[in-house]
């Protein structure tokens, strides 16, 4: 018997097929009621004051409690033919305003002649109008449906004004066509991702039946942490993508665990073992490994709860909840239906591909790769190293930005309207927001602060005009908009923030006694969700790096391994950062990929790729590991039963990575940027992590280090371990010559 035949694995895989119909039924009815919840409960998604950080997030709270709810649209109405004093110009803008005014949803339509004609384009061809769309009293009005109605009413007029182009754009206009955009691409993603998925695992296994099972597994726990996302949201307020982040997450680790505990459940069989025997030994082993991979990889997201941003509390949460359900279904539900289907697993047999029951073998390929690798450690483990370490290179360099306009879809006409505007009015619609507590302050002082502020800007050419000012009802909030110079996200925009920051408003409004004022706005929110990562990314990758090699320390009873598997994946993640700053950030492949590089990577990118890389990464690894480690424990040299471990794994681990791969590169063909190199980036990663890494550089290092990867000090022999038989570990290194008792009965 394999170790760990009394773990919880081991003892949840033998009820599960000892009780089938109750698993099953179980698992179905929690699915049921999981999904059911959402239908009951309504997600709570983040506000867009919670969804911020610092400064700029205690300025959008203090807005947002003192304003009410509204929402402000613009429309641009140009002619280049004629100027806009002109009394055809004139006659327009008037008819525009006029309909405006009589369509429902819209109130306030302020024409572009008031203050002086601050509506006006310098260019004299372009003026705008805005208008504040009527929410009808509602506490949380629907702006996203009330801007339908002015935007079909300025699309008829555009259609209707030849000469002329009027276009509309605002926070809930544009909001709306974003969100009609991203939730088409990642439908697509979604609904590509299974068939290719299933069409992956077809050829790994060569039988429908046993493809359909980890597809269903994986889509089951999805639907359940979606259906649980609901009463969760209500303690974690989750983003809008938490969903599409979950289905990511869900299907790959769903899909690895069922592959992991199937294929070592058909290795048994073909090695002679009756079904219950092999599913026994499945539960045992691959079980097992199956539960120290959910523990890493929870562990790996658990580290976005340091990251002190909303939208990464919520993905983790989400990916930690998914993945403890995908776990909950490997050690429950799939032994009972794999011991409900015995051998009918490997039905559906197709045509032209070799036989199920040839497939539990090692892999020649890999074989072949494993052998060179470990006759030449120090060759292959040199130059495979090297090689990373030149791919890492480029992220020595990385620059990150919040997703500006230039990342999002350019051919979307909510985007080209913005552009015109910024064009012809640069920082109007992403002023810098200067929110005013006015506290105990004495309003005459303040007021005088505010004209002061409004001189020294214009004084600058870092800013630009109008500066506008709005008093709360209540009065206990003024907020000053302040257009910024150059495009928000560039240099420019950054100087004139810092300067406003730094020495404008501490000189002015900052000074009157009894006042707060905090800065918020695009760039001042990009600037503080840059610093924050900056800040918290040590922490982030400290904690999860701690933590897996506690764990790996305890699963495996060796200070090397985990030391070994860190460096490992380390290098991985460098590589992998690497090619995404060559690509995305220095512009090349912007045609095969179809993208224009901005000079930097999403602010977001690097921390969510660390943990999501780091957890899928040691998934494999623990996998790989768990196998060596058994053939050691029967009476394997370290050396053989590294290559045995590797061989044995190779298959099943390339079907995992080719499912990861060609799943994550779909959204390398989404619309926006920060997708792109988000597919990038995890497709790469694990292509790296399963060829080089898991291919050459862990069996050479393995090889080099010998009898040392099992060596525990004699000071952490009390540690305890997780769910395994595994004997003492050693003090000091064993000799390199060890009985091989059992090899005639290994099979991996």
């Amino acid at each position: 018997m394999t170790n760990g035949r009394n773990g919880l694995a081991a003892r949840a895989g033998r009820w599960s097929a000892q009780h089938r119909f109750k698993a099953i039924a179980g698992w179905l009815a929690f699915v049921v009621a999981a999904t059911a919840l959402a239908s009951v409960v309504e997600t709570r998604t983040l506000t867009d004051e919670e969804a911020g950080v610092g400064e700029s997030r205690a300025a959008d709270q203090a807005i947002s409690g003192a304003f009410p709810e509204d929402s402000t649209e613009t429309v641009l109405v140009s002619n280049h033919r004629i100027s806009t004093d002109d009394p055809r110009f004139e006659a327009k803008i008037a008819n525009v305003s006029a309909e405006l005014a009589a369509t429902e949803g819209v109130a306030a339509v302020r024409g572009p002649y008031r203050d002086g004609g601050a509506g006006v384009a310098e260019d004299g061809h372009s003026a705008l109008i805005s208008f504040q769309l009527d929410g009808g009293g509602a506490v949380e009005p629907e702006y996203t449906e009330i801007v339908e109605a002015p935007l079909a009413t300025v699309a008829e007029l555009d259609d209707r004004s030849p000469g002329y182009s009027i276009a509309q754009f605002g926070e809930s206009s544009a909001e709306r066509a974003l969100d009609e955009s991203f939730a088409e691409d990642f439908r697509r993603a979604e609904v590509s991702s299974i068939p290719v998925t299933l069409i992956i695992l077809i050829v790994a296994f060569g039988a429908l039946v046993a493809a359909l099972v980890p597809v269903l597994l994986a889509a089951t726990a999805v639907m359940a942490a979606i259906g649980l996302l609901a009463p969760l949201s209500q303690v974690f307020p989750v983003d809008e993508s938490a969903a599409s982040v979950i289905l990511l997450i869900g299907l790959a680790v769903g899909v690895d665990y069922s592959l992991f505990y199937l294929r070592r459940e058909r290795e048994e069989r073909a090695a002679g073992k009756g079904p219950e025997a092999a599913l026994e030994a499945a539960a045992a082993t691959s079980g097992r490994a199956v539960l120290i991979s959910g523990i890493t990889v929870a562990i790996a997201m658990a580290g976005m709860f340091l990251a002190g941003d909303s939208t990464f509390t919520s993905f983790a949460a989400g990916t930690i909840l998914v993945v403890a359900i995908a776990v909950l279904g490997s050690l429950t539900v799939l032994p009972a239906v794999l011991s409900k289907l015995g051998d009918r697993i490997n039905k559906g047999r197709i045509p032209f591909l070799r036989r199920p029951e040839d497939r539990a073998g090692e892999s020649r390929f890999w074989g072949a790769i494993v052998d060179r690798v470990m006759a030449h450690p120090k060759l292959w483990g040199g130059l495979a190293a090297l090689l990373l370490v030149l791919m890492a290179i480029p992220a020595l360099g990385l620059k990150t930005a919040v997703p500006g306009i230039d990342s999002l879809p350019q051919d979307l006409p909510v985007v080209q309207t913005y552009n015109e505007i910024e064009e012809a009015f640069p920082g109007s619609e992403f002023p810098a927001e200067i929110a005013i507590e006015t506290g105990a302050s004495r309003p005459g002082e303040l007021s005088s602060a505010i004209g002061e502020l409004r001189e020294r800007t214009a004084e600058s050419n870092l800013f630009l005009k109008p500066v506008e000012v709005e008093s709360s009802p209540d009065g206990s909030v003024v907020q000053v908009d302040v257009p910024l110079a150059g495009d928000g996200s560039d240099d420019r925009s950054q100087a004139a923030l810092d300067r406003l920051r730094d020495e404008i408003i501490p000189a002015t409004v900052g000074a009157v006694p009894g006042a707060e004022a905090n800065v918020t706005g695009f760039t001042a929110g990009s600037a503080d969700f840059n610093r924050l990562m900056a800040e918290r990314m040590p922490l982030v990758i400290a904690f999860v790096l701690a933590m897996a090699f506690l764990l790996l320390l305890v699963t495996f009873r060796s200070i090397v391994i985990p030391l070994k598997a860190i460096v490992l994946n380390l290098l991985s993640v460098a590589a992998s950062y690497g090619v995404v700053v060559w690509i995305f950030q220095n512009g090349n492949l912007e045609s095969l990929i179809g993208f224009e590089s901005h000079g930097a990577v999403a602010s977001w990118l690097p921390m969510f790729l660390f943990v999501i890389l780091f957890g899928l990464s040691m998934d494999y690894h623990v996998f790989i590991l768990s196998r060596v480690r058994e053939a050691y424990e029967r009476g394997m040299s370290t050396e053989d039963a590294v290559a045995r471990g590797i061989k044995s794994t190779a298959g099943v681990v390339t079907a995992a990575a080719a499912v990861m791969i060609a799943v994550f590169s779909i959204f390398a063909t989404l619309s926006a940027l920060e997708f792109k190199q988000f597919g990038v980036g995890l497709a790469v990663a694990i292509l790296i992590d399963v060829t080089i890494v898991r291919s050459v550089l862990l069996p050479a290092a393995m090889k080099l280090i010998g009898d040392w990867n099992w060596y525990l000090p004699r000071q952490l022999q009390w540690l305890p371990t997780i769910g395994t038989d595994h004997g003492p570990a050693r003090e000091t290194p064993p000799s390199p010559r060890r009985p091989r008792s059992e090899l005639g009965s290994e099979h991996g």
